[in-house]
């Protein structure tokens, strides 16, 4: 499973509050990439990872960044798909067709529709493209730069910085494969009206035709629709890539690979194991009853614990059947009780996973016992003795959620 104990099932909840959970599943994989990273989408489990924070040069996948910010700017109307930029002598320097790097080939001093120019930056990976939206969106590619290394913080990376809008190798450029994962994870739930670009397998633009570069595009059944490639000297051959299969999506990370070949070969792999040997459960909705606690002096004998958000968790082929969920709570609670009060938690347990934790809150108030209905129950308590449950923890076995 690659560097031992690097190679873990990590997995969060719905509301992307990670919480850490581990497990060795028979038959991992390491594959023939430098860093690599292998998520679920749904639930962020981290099914396979080797160097997964290390510094690394993202060579064009650092172009997902440009996109974010791109994308963003188009949320918030700073920007039109119909809008012209201009080509600048030094977009066309830097990354044009005056280079031996990757271009859409734009001529200095033309017009081009933001439209063009995203399937140019995406489909054909140019550099010129990345550098006219740099200088259109910040005034020049430094101040860019800036502004994508403070909405990387923003998105919780923080082993990313970017010295460029293009991936082209700077000292100070580096992400990590987790970095991007969370980035990829970020442009398909954040921009679902602009990711069926990435899916596009060709772009014309100058006359001339460039596909896609991204290898399981053009795989049969491979369910891949994005999202980047790349490659340096430095960096090697790379891909963050995504794939759905089945209503479940995965997304992957891999880089330093020696070849196209071994890129096409070992993502898949890799891929193909990930939607083989795990699965996704639901196990609760937002805001659903999970069961119910004893009050103490309450005008109610008890109250019902429900559950914030939505829970999914990942887990080996196979495990389903060993899954546990209990709630504990320490009892009875004494009322008052305020509503939406953490009063308890659920433990989620299973073969091959460490315990999750989740709290529970109270779904309504509970108003404490008036004086007549107190003095009642003292009155039941000296007579009849305490409850049959005395106080302290309390363990609830909760039903096996289907699927």
């Amino acid at each position: 499973m690659g560097n031992g104990p690097m190679k873990r099932l990590s997995a969060i909840l719905m509301c992307l509050a990670f919480l850490p959970v581990f497990a060795a599943p028979a038959q991992a994989l390491d594959i023939k990439a430098r860093e690599y990273i292998l998520m679920d989408f749904q639930t962020g489990a981290v099914l396979d990872a080797k160097e997964a924070d290390k510094h690394m040069p993202p060579s064009s996948m650092s172009k997902l960044m440009t996109a974010y910010m791109v994308f963003s700017a188009l949320k918030a109307g700073k920007l039109s798909l119909e809008e012209q930029l201009t080509v600048s002598r030094n977009a066309w320097q830097t990354g044009g067709a005056a280079t031996d790097g990757s271009t859409m080939f734009l001529d200095p001093g033309s017009m081009v529709k933001v439209e063009d120019l995203l399937r140019g930056m995406i489909v054909q990976s140019g550099n010129d493209a990345c550098i006219v939206f740099a200088e259109g969106l910040a005034g020049s590619e430094a101040e860019f730069a800036k502004q994508m290394n403070e909405k990387a913080k923003e998105l919780g990376m923080t082993n990313s910085h970017f010295a460029n809008s293009t991936g082209l190798p700077e000292d100070d450029h580096y992400m990590s494969s987790r970095d991007l994962a969370i980035l990829a994870k970020h442009i398909i739930s954040d921009f679902p009206e602009y990711y069926p670009i990435f899916s596009e397998s060709s772009f014309v633009w100058n006359k001339i035709t460039q596909g896609n570069r991204n290898p399981l595009l053009y795989r049969v059944g491979s369910g891949a629709d994005g999202l980047k490639t790349g490659h340096t000297s430095a960096a090697g051959y790379g891909l963050t890539a995504s794939a759905v299969r089945n209503d479940r999506r995965l997304i992957l990370v891999a880089n330093g690979m020696d070849s196209i070949k071994d890129r096409d070969e070992e993502t898949t792999k890799l891929l193909d194991w990930g939607f083989r040997e795990f699965t996704n459960r639901q196990l609760f909705k937002a805001g659903e009853t999970v069961t119910t606690a004893e009050v103490w002096l309450g005008a109610e004998p008890d109250v019902s614990l429900v559950i914030p958000k939505d829970v999914a968790i990942t887990v080996p082929r196979g495990s389903g059947s060993t899954l546990d969920v209990r709630v504990i709570y320490q009892g009875p609670i004494p009322a008052p009780i305020k509503k939406d009060t953490e009063i308890a938690k659920v433990v989620i347990t299973a073969k091959d996973l460490e315990p999750i934790e989740i709290p529970l809150r109270a779904a309504t108030d509970v108003d404490r016992l008036g004086f007549v209905g107190r003095l009642k129950a003292a009155a039941q308590y000296i007579f009849a003795g305490p409850p049959a449950a005395p106080a302290g923890a309390k363990t609830v076995p909760v039903p096996k959620p289907a699927g």
